[in-house]
């Protein structure tokens, strides 16, 4: 065992729609020898006040998260738009105290710490289908997980060398790999219409690339584009992509 301790923080979604992806996420922290965490106290990062303008609220649930997930070795989310939230945001609502930058220098989202800290080789799953990979907008340009399409800079993704250790996994290619869903958190409730045509279009990239299944790193995305796939009778599936790595994924 790890002596080095995780806390495990669950994002909204996916605490009351996805769960399984905060349990798979626990699994592969765990397969790896962590000591994990789950602050039973811990509440909502505070980014959906954020967007929506509730400076007020937001400095109060910031703070509240500071309190509760100071103290720990690392903190880990499956969830890329949450994480970096905390990451690179909250300086706008609070001031930059010890216990917050410890956190600030802490905190990562699966696929980072997988990559970066825990430096995985080989991971002992298998997931015969093809997938494409949503790269949802926070992690590809907040916390770099990939390199955006738009710089002029060597290619990389954490998150697909870790899909390509998965046995027997087909990754498609995508026409506009990195393109927005249209999610947005409350820009799908502002511009419904919008929201929804350019969901239409990530999920028709996917399903004319030959995919079975969309997977991605944040759960509201793949909430987003599970809904348009379901209304529109696409033959797709979505996966959150910490149970394609733990090989849990239910099919």
């Amino acid at each position: 065992m790890n002596k080095k301790s995780v806390a495990l923080f669950v994002p909204c979604y996916i605490d009351k729609i996805y769960p399984n992806a905060a349990l798979a996420t626990l699994k592969l922290l765990e397969k790896f020898g962590y000591r994990v965490i789950y602050p039973k106290e811990q509440t909502c990062c505070g980014q959906p006040t954020a967007n929506t303008g509730c400076a007020k609220d937001t400095a109060t649930l910031a703070k509240r998260f500071v309190d509760i997930f100071y103290g720990y070795d690392y903190i880990v989310a499956p969830s890329a738009s949450c994480v970096s939230m905390v990451k690179n945001h909250y300086l706008e609502y609070i001031k930059p105290t010890k216990e917050y930058l410890h956190i600030q220098n802490s905190i990562f989202e699966i696929c980072e710490f997988l990559t970066d800290v825990v430096k995985v080789k080989e991971l002992d799953a298998r997931f015969p289908h093809k997938v494409g990979f949503h790269r949802s907008c926070h992690g590809l340009r907040e916390l770099n997980l990939a390199a955006p399409s738009e710089l002029n800079i060597p290619y990389y993704s954490k998150p697909e060398s870790l899909l390509k250790m998965v046995k027997d996994i087909e990754i498609v290619e995508l026409k506009r790999a990195d393109e927005c869903c249209g999610f947005g958190g409350t820009f799908s409730i502002n511009e419904p219409e919008i929201s929804i045509k350019m969901g239409k279009d990530r999920a028709l990239d996917h399903l004319n690339s030959g995919a079975e299944y969309i997977v991605g790193y944040d759960s509201s995305c793949l909430m987003h584009l599970e809904g348009i796939i379901r209304a529109n009778g696409y033959p797709l599936k979505i996966a959150h992509i910490a149970e394609v790595l733990a090989g849990v994924v239910d099919e």
